[in-house]
């Protein structure tokens, strides 16, 4: 009988399980501005929770968000930084699919989000600019014991204006708008935001670009220990 490799064993130990919470939620706003989440329990060893649970794998978090939509489109999306937003490209600009205002970071004891404010972009009605926003949220138990931990990783659209649904424009339009977003921008957005959940059961968080939230970062500006709220004012914690 073939010994085992004692490293895949370790990799199997890290892995993560993944269970998807509920159905799709959506909901649409009578101005034609649409509300979705997605959410996910992720099982896993709580000393693995342990050594994830830092401001700088929150930002990790965020930058694998934005890794694996331009993987799953084999690169056909690509997310491009600028000191004040995030762009969602198709190849290249001037093909900006959705803009956003720089990432706001809200980091507590038990849990942490990363918030971008929605700017604009072909994708986003005329009505819709600067509103909304897109968050990947993530929660621990206040109390938890045991060798495993479950926390829920929540991804949520709020107040979007999606171009496609014509919300500005009045009756039966409107409607034939809202029922072509609802069959096909909408429903790639759930599966590819549930296979990103489903992609963490790995536990890779990939570097970020420029990496504000790692210890030297905090420490150059005064820091910040985890558990505390690291925005400021509402802005202070964005980075790329």
């Amino acid at each position: 009988m073939r010994a085992r490799d004692p490293r895949r064993l370790l990799a199997r130990r890290r892995e993560a399980r993944v269970r998807i919470v509920d159905p799709p939620h959506a909901e649409a706003g009578l101005e034609g501005s649409v509300t979705s989440m997605q959410v996910a329990d992720v099982t896993l060893p709580a000393s693995e929770l342990d050594r994830l649970w830092t401001p700088e794998h929150l930002e990790r978090l965020a930058r694998t968000y934005w890794l694996f939509l331009t993987r799953v489109s084999l690169g056909l999306l690509r997310v491009l930084y600028t000191p004040d937003s995030r762009e969602v490209v198709l190849v290249r600009r001037p093909f900006r699919l959705l803009t956003f205002h720089a990432p706001i970071y809200d980091i507590r004891q038990n849990r942490g989000s990363v918030t971008w404010p929605i700017d604009r972009g072909i994708l986003v009605a005329p009505n819709g600019r600067s509103r909304g926003f897109l968050r990947l949220s993530v929660r621990r138990p206040d109390e938890a014991s045991g060798e495993l931990v479950t926390i829920r990783v929540t991804s949520e659209v709020s107040n979007f204006y999606p171009a496609i649904a014509a919300g500005w424009l009045p009756g039966v339009l409107a409607r034939i708008g809202a029922f072509v977003y609802r069959v096909t921008q909408l429903r790639i957005h759930v599966i590819v935001t549930n296979a990103f959940l489903r992609s963490l059961a790995r536990l890779e968080l990939y570097p970020s670009v420029v990496g504000q939230l790692t210890p030297a970062a905090l420490e150059t500006v005064g820091g910040s220990a985890p558990g505390a709220d690291v925005a400021s004012g509402g802005r202070a914690a964005s980075g790329r």
